[in-house]
Protein backbone atom coordinates (compact mmCIF):
# COMPACT_ATOMS: atom_id res chain seq x y z
CA UNK A 1 0.00 0.00 0.00
CA UNK A 2 1.44 3.45 -1.15
CA UNK A 3 0.88 7.11 0.21
CA UNK A 4 -0.11 7.60 -3.44
CA UNK A 5 -2.88 5.11 -4.04
CA UNK A 6 -5.50 6.13 -5.42
CA UNK A 7 -3.81 8.92 -8.05
CA UNK A 8 -3.83 8.07 -11.16
CA UNK A 9 -0.35 8.23 -13.54
CA UNK A 10 -1.09 11.82 -14.72
CA UNK A 11 -1.94 12.74 -11.65
CA UNK A 12 1.55 11.63 -10.53
CA UNK A 13 3.37 12.94 -13.24
CA UNK A 14 1.85 16.35 -12.65
CA UNK A 15 3.16 16.07 -8.87
CA UNK A 16 6.59 14.87 -9.73
CA UNK A 17 6.99 18.21 -12.21
CA UNK A 18 5.67 20.57 -9.67
CA UNK A 19 8.24 18.77 -6.76
CA UNK A 20 11.28 18.83 -9.04
CA UNK A 21 10.40 22.44 -10.03
CA UNK A 22 9.98 23.24 -6.23
CA UNK A 23 13.94 21.42 -5.62
CA UNK A 24 14.69 23.97 -8.43
CA UNK A 25 13.95 27.00 -6.67
CA UNK A 26 14.64 25.38 -3.25
CA UNK A 27 18.26 25.22 -4.35
CA UNK A 28 18.11 28.78 -5.81
CA UNK A 29 17.17 30.33 -2.57
CA UNK A 30 13.86 31.56 -4.25
CA UNK A 31 11.28 29.89 -1.72
CA UNK A 32 10.02 32.51 1.04
CA UNK A 33 9.64 31.42 4.96
CA UNK A 34 7.09 34.58 5.22
CA UNK A 35 5.41 37.54 3.68
CA UNK A 36 3.54 40.74 5.73
CA UNK A 37 2.18 43.63 4.41
CA UNK A 38 -0.08 45.84 5.30
CA UNK A 39 -3.57 46.67 2.81
CA UNK A 40 -6.23 49.58 3.72
CA UNK A 41 -8.22 47.41 6.36
CA UNK A 42 -5.25 46.31 8.36
CA UNK A 43 -2.34 43.93 8.45
CA UNK A 44 -1.62 41.15 6.48
CA UNK A 45 0.60 37.64 6.78
CA UNK A 46 1.25 35.05 5.03
CA UNK A 47 3.47 32.25 6.16
CA UNK A 48 4.80 29.29 4.31
CA UNK A 49 6.18 26.27 4.96
CA UNK A 50 9.95 25.92 3.50
CA UNK A 51 10.84 22.15 3.08
CA UNK A 52 13.99 21.16 3.13
CA UNK A 53 16.30 19.72 -0.21
CA UNK A 54 16.33 16.73 1.36
CA UNK A 55 12.38 16.35 2.13
CA UNK A 56 11.84 17.35 -1.85
CA UNK A 57 14.13 14.97 -2.68
CA UNK A 58 12.65 12.00 -0.89
CA UNK A 59 8.96 13.27 -2.25
CA UNK A 60 10.76 13.00 -5.66
CA UNK A 61 12.08 9.99 -5.52
CA UNK A 62 9.16 8.51 -3.99
CA UNK A 63 7.09 9.57 -7.22
CA UNK A 64 9.40 8.08 -8.79
CA UNK A 65 9.14 4.95 -7.41
CA UNK A 66 5.51 4.68 -7.46
CA UNK A 67 5.51 5.45 -11.68
CA UNK A 68 8.23 3.16 -11.91
CA UNK A 69 10.48 5.11 -13.00
CA UNK A 70 14.03 6.13 -11.37
CA UNK A 71 15.12 3.06 -10.09
CA UNK A 72 18.35 2.00 -8.33
CA UNK A 73 20.97 -0.35 -9.90
CA UNK A 74 22.06 -3.18 -7.78
CA UNK A 75 26.36 -2.65 -6.51
CA UNK A 76 28.07 -4.84 -8.29
CA UNK A 77 29.09 -7.40 -6.85
CA UNK A 78 32.43 -10.27 -7.63
CA UNK A 79 32.04 -13.84 -7.29
CA UNK A 80 34.74 -15.73 -6.95
CA UNK A 81 34.83 -19.85 -8.04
Amino acid sequence: MSIFDGLTPEQLRAALTSAQLALIELQQGKAIASVSYTQGDGAKSLSRRVTTVAEVTMLIMQLQRALGIGGRRRAMGFRFR
